[in-house]
């Protein structure tokens, strides 16, 4: 029910972005859903639609009262590559169309298996509108057993080809990020909670890597890099803090403001002689160390 939902959610954004800024009369929105869907189209259900579309991804559809047509005003914000609720309707839509072209396609698209857990994304979307509790059974990649938590699903956030559920324990009475790939079950309960108004998902996580939950206060990172690379940061940047502080002839140099944690370290040990750390010293050494241990390894 609710895949069906965010399907129609998309195709409703992805049709007044097409309109661009004349937008449409509900007359002729009204044609096209029929076209497309099949069924009548009241202006109650759109209505309920846009209100929707505005909790689930954050696109206002406003009314232009002197022509009573429809449209979305920031068009450019909404087909930003960059922006997530651009990235959240293109990967809806990206499986959507990979489902109806499995079979026209076949051999032709090629996509990387992802172990996100993505048959429990439905019924954590759905509890998260009703603000229901979620029991789940979770197993760790630290322990053989498995565990019963009763979580408030506040967020779904995405990261390293898998999804979490970003949500507040009850039994531990604290914020716990759960890998989706990692709950075993999962069960709706009666019992509703009050979802805290300021809320929000991207600013917990601002000053964090990954999907660790921010620990103590950010540090700056600066590391240097030679002008191939640098492109490549530059179009995929480390953290959505990086900026450019510095370049020369030879090298450029960036700086992240960031909680260090395991994720990060892991990344920058990812891109190994490609950059070095400059500062500040425990993560320099802490890097080099990690350096060491690598080349002692194939010196055997």
């Amino acid at each position: 029910m609710v895949t069906e939902l965010l399907q129609k959610y998309i195709w409703l954004v992805q049709t007044f972005i097409k309109s661009g800024a004349s937008g449409l009369s509900f007359k002729e929105l009204r044609s096209r859903w029929e076209t497309r869907f099949g069924i009548d189209y009241p202006r109650r259900t759109f209505n309920n639609h846009r209100e929707a579309v505005m909790e689930i991804f954050g696109i206002s559809i406003e009314c232009n009262r002197s022509t009573n047509r429809y449209f979305i005003r920031y068009t450019d914000d909404v087909t930003d590559d960059s922006a997530a609720s651009a990235w959240l309707i293109n990967t809806f839509t990206v499986n959507n169309i990979l489902s109806l072209s499995k079979e026209r396609l076949s051999g032709r698209v090629s996509v990387e298996d992802i172990p996100s857990g993505h048959k429990h994304l439905t019924a954590i979307m759905e509890a998260m509108l009703e603000c229901c509790t979620i029991r789940i059974r979770y197993r760790k990649y630290t322990s053989e057993g498995v565990s019963e938590y009763t979580v408030r699903p506040y967020a779904i956030k995405e990261a390293s080809r898998r999804w979490y559920l970003v949500a507040h324990c009850i039994e531990r009475n604290e914020m716990r990020v759960y890998g989706l790939d990692r709950i075993i079950s999962l069960s709706t309960e009666n019992e509703r909670f009050i979802m805290p108004e300021d809320f929000d998902v991207d600013a917990l996580f601002s000053t964090s890597y990954g999907v660790y939950l921010p620990d103590g206060k950010p540090v700056e990172i600066i590391f240097r890099t030679s002008h191939k690379e640098a492109g490549y940061l530059r179009d995929l940047p480390i953290h959505h803090s990086q900026k450019t502080i510095g370049e020369n002839g030879e090298s450029v140099e960036f700086s992240i403001s960031v909680c260090p944690n395991n994720s990060l370290m892991m990344d920058l040990w990812r891109l190994g002689s490609r950059i070095e750390i400059l500062s500040p010293p425990e993560i320099r050494e802490a890097f080099a160390a990690e350096a060491a241990k690598a080349s002692m390894i194939y010196k055997r």
